[in-house]
């Protein structure tokens, strides 16, 4: 999948871009249910709230199958490469739950604020690209972006261990404000199958889900052979050290497996 010169200009300008139901029904009820059977097994790669519910799922590619197909999707891998110019390597994959009712915040942040503090990441040439689940709502607890921030590069950041279950690099309420008094706050929104790709300095952060609607998201950070990290800090199913490049699979190996899967369930 290519983008045009009017998404490759949106992305340049804005820093994301949303393309919305790039994956079927089938293919996302297949990822849907594997997904739940992810959250409710007892790994050292699930990430719990504090109160239990599930928060993230690292590595679901390494240990099942649709994730594993969902990571060298072309929808997926093809617009990054056109926009990097360079062949890609999985740096991390996660599925991140906002649970209905108990889903927590993600404070306002940089992805790469992480990588480079935390995996030695030398520069910004990976990014974040999407997958909903669920459909993500404005009330929800839907990802917030501040269009623009990405132009500011890499900002200053606190070590927030006690917020959340899990340890980020957040930005201070100032900064914030600063940002989206230029750029806004944009909320991409839509049906299950969207995809969602931004820059890895875009400023971005989610409030707490307290409403009956659970939202899934399925992330995978893919970074430039050329850029891989040089310090890692963290267990490798977080940040990977695995460097060789993914070969796309076939645009129909998703859904494939989706027919198995559901043909499996009716046997």
């Amino acid at each position: 999948m290519k983008l045009s010169d009017k998404q490759v200009k949106q992305f340049e300008t804005e820093g994301w871009l949303f393309l919305p139901e790039a994956f079927s029904p089938d293919e996302v009820a297949a990822l849907r249910h594997d997904a739940e059977g992810i959250y409710a097994a007892d790994r050292p790669e699930i990430w719990r709230e504090k109160n239990g519910a599930p928060r993230t799922a690292f590595a679901a590619h390494t240990y099942n199958e649709g994730f594993a197909i969902l990571g060298r999707h072309p929808r997926l891998i093809e617009p990054v490469e056109q926009l990097f110019g360079e062949k890609l390597y999985m740096h991390q994959y996660k599925i991140n739950a906002k649970a209905k009712f108990d889903g927590d915040v993600w404070q306002w942040h940089q992805d790469y604020g992480t990588w480079l503090r935390d995996d030695g990441m030398p520069e910004p040439r990976a990014m974040n690209i999407a997958v909903f689940l669920d459909e993500v709502f404005t009330y929800n607890g839907p990802l917030m972006l501040i269009p623009k921030s990405q132009h500011h590069g890499n900002l200053p950041a606190g070590h927030d261990l006690g917020t959340t279950s899990y340890p980020l690099w957040t930005l201070d309420n100032g900064t914030v404000e600063k940002l989206c008094a230029d750029g806004g706050i944009a909320v991409p929104v839509g049906k299950p199958g969207g995809v969602l790709m931004f820059h890895g300095n875009l400023v971005h952060g989610s409030s707490a889900n307290i409403t009956p609607y659970s939202r899934k998201i399925v992330y995978l950070t893919l970074n430039c052979i050329s850029n891989h990290i040089r310090k890692p800090t963290r267990a490798e199913w977080i940040a990977h050290q695995d460097f060789t490049p993914i070969e796309a699979c076939a645009d129909d190996a998703l859904l494939q497996y989706a027919h198995r899967h559901r043909q499996q369930a009716a046997e």
